[in-house]
C-alpha cells in the first residue's frame, strides 16, 4: 500500500508523527511524507524514518485565495502522478484541500485528524466569525469524501456538528492527540524546592494568543508582588499572522511580568527538566502535546478547563484546572503549587503513571492504524511453475 502522510510542517509532522509512520514503514508500505520545504533537520529525520519526502507550497496563516489556489493545485497533481491507495492528513489547511484534492484525484481511502479548531473558530469578532462560516464551508466540502475523521475531544465532535460540517453517517474516530513517546520523555528528578530553589513554571507553546500567553503573563506580574523568587518560563516558536503574539509584546512583558523568554527549541526536555509545573492556559487545545510530554517526564500540569486540556488533566491527581481567561484563578492554582510545594512531586508521579497509561504513542499509534484498516502489507502473490 502506498500511504501518504500530509502536514503543513515538517518539523511538526517529524515530531508528532513520527511514531505513526515507523509503524506504517515496519508494517512494509510506502510512506510519502508530503511536507513545504525549508526545514534541513526536520527533513533529515522523516527520511531517517524511511519515508520519502514529497513537497507542496503552503502559507500556513494566510488567508489569500491565490495561493491556496496553488496549494490545491500542487496536492492534486502530487495524487495524480503517485496514485496513493490512503491519505492521512492533518491540521486545518492540508485537511481541507488535501481532502478536496484526493477526492477528486481518485484516492480511495481519506483519513482526516482534527488536531484542534483554530483561529477560525474563535468567532469573537465580525471578521472572525465571517472566516468561520467560510472555513466550515471548506470543510464540510472536504471532509464529504472522507473515509473517516479522527478527532481528539469530543467538545470538536459537538462544534462540527453543531455547525454542519459533519454528515450524519460520518465515520467518526476517537485519538488521544498523536500521543507521547514515554521511551523518549522519561522521568527525570525535580530541580530544588522550596525553600532550597524556587518553584519554576513553564508554558510551552507557539506565541499564539490563544495558548493563553497574555494570562499567564498577568497571573505572573501578580504573584511576582507576593512570591518573589518565583519563576515564569516561556518556551515556544514566533508566529505570525492572526492570533499571533510579537516578540515586541514578550519583550514587554519580561520587563513587566517578570517573564523569562528561552526562545525555541528542537528538545524541551531540558526545559522541562529544569522546570517544576507545566503551565498551559490555552482557550482550546485538540490534545495538548507539551502537556503529556510533561507528564511523561513527572511534571504535574496546570491548564485550563478548556476543550482538550480537560482530556489530560484531573484536578487534583495530576494537576489543576482553572477557568479560562480566568487570571485571578490561574494565579490562585500557581500559588498552591508554591505553598504547597510537596505536592509536586505527588502529582508529577500520578501524571508519569497517566501518560503510561493513556497517552502512550505506540498505543495511540496502534489504533488509528487499526481504525484505519492499516496492518501488515500482504505478500504479493507468484504464479506457481508450470
Amino acid at each position: 500500500m502506498k500511504i501518504v502522510v500530509l502536514g503543513n510542517q515538517a518539523r511538526a509532522v517529524a515530531i508528532f508523527w513520527n511514531v505513526l509512520m515507523r509503524r506504517m514503514y515496519a508494517a512494509g508500505h510506502e510512506v510519502l511524507c508530503c511536507v513545504p520545504p525549508g526545514d534541513r533537520d526536520a527533513d533529515a529525520a522523516l527520511q531517517g524514518l524511511g519515508v520519502r519526502i514529497v513537497r507542496y507550497p503552503l502559507d500556513r496563516k494566510g488567508l489569500n485565495p491565490l495561493r491556496d489556489m496553488a496549494t490545491f493545485r500542487s496536492l492534486l497533481r502530487i495524487f495524480k502522478d503517485e496514485k496513493p491507495d490512503l491519505l492521512f492528513t492533518s491540521t486545518i489547511k492540508p485537511v481541507i484541500y488535501g481532502c478536496l484534492a484526493a477526492r477528486l484525484a481518485g484516492v480511495p481511502h481519506i483519513y482526516a485528524t482534527i488536531t484542534g479548531l483554530g483561529y477560525a473558530f474563535e468567532a469573537d469578532s465580525l471578521f472572525k466569525k465571517c472566516v468561520n462560516r467560510f472555513c466550515a464551508l471548506l470543510y464540510r466540502l472536504a471532509l464529504a469524501g472522507a473515509k473517516g475523521v479522527f478527532f481528539q475531544n469530543r467538545d470538536d465532535v459537538e462544534v462540527f456538528r453543531q455547525a454542519g460540517i459533519l454528515a450524519q453517517d460520518a465515520r467518526i474516530f476517537m485519538a488521544r492527540g498523536t500521543g507521547v513517546d514515554t521511551g523518549h520523555f522519561i522521568p527525570v528528578p525535580l530541580p530544588p524546592l522550596p525553600p532550597e530553589g524556587p518553584v519554576v513554571f513553564l508554558l510551552v507553546a507557539r506565541l499564539l494568543e490563544a495558548k493563553g500567553l497574555a494570562e499567564y503573563a498577568a497571573a505572573a506580574k501578580l504573584l511576582k508582588t507576593r512570591h518573589m523568587a518565583a519563576r515564569f518560563q516561556l518556551l515556544g516558536p514566533p508566529e505570525q499572522g492572526l492570533g499571533s503574539v510579537s516578540l515586541e509584546q514578550i519583550r514587554q512583558w519580561e520587563k513587566e511580568c517578570g517573564l523569562e523568554y528561552l526562545g525555541e527549541t528542537r528538545d524541551v526536555r531540558p526545559f522541562v527538566a529544569a522546570a517544576h509545573v507545566l503551565v498551559l492556559p490555552s482557550w482550546r487545545e485538540g490534545t495538548p502535546t507539551a502537556v503529556m510530554e510533561a507528564m511523561s517526564m513527572g511534571r504535574p500540569a496546570l491548564v485550563t478547563d478548556a476543550p482538550g486540556c480537560r482530556e489530560v488533566v484531573e484536578e487534583e491527581v495530576n494537576g489543576h484546572l482553572v477557568p479560562l481567561k480566568d487570571v485571578g484563578a490561574l494565579a490562585n492554582a500557581m500559588e498552591a503549587f508554591i505553598l504547597e510545594p510537596q505536592s509536586i512531586a505527588r502529582m508529577g508521579a500520578a501524571g508519569r503513571a497517566m501518560a503510561v497509561s493513556r497517552f502512550d504513542a505506540q498505543v495511540v499509534a496502534a489504533g488509528i492504524l487499526r481504525d484505519m484498516g492499516i496492518g501488515p502489507r500482504k505478500p504479493e502473490q507468484t504464479e506457481e511453475p508450470s
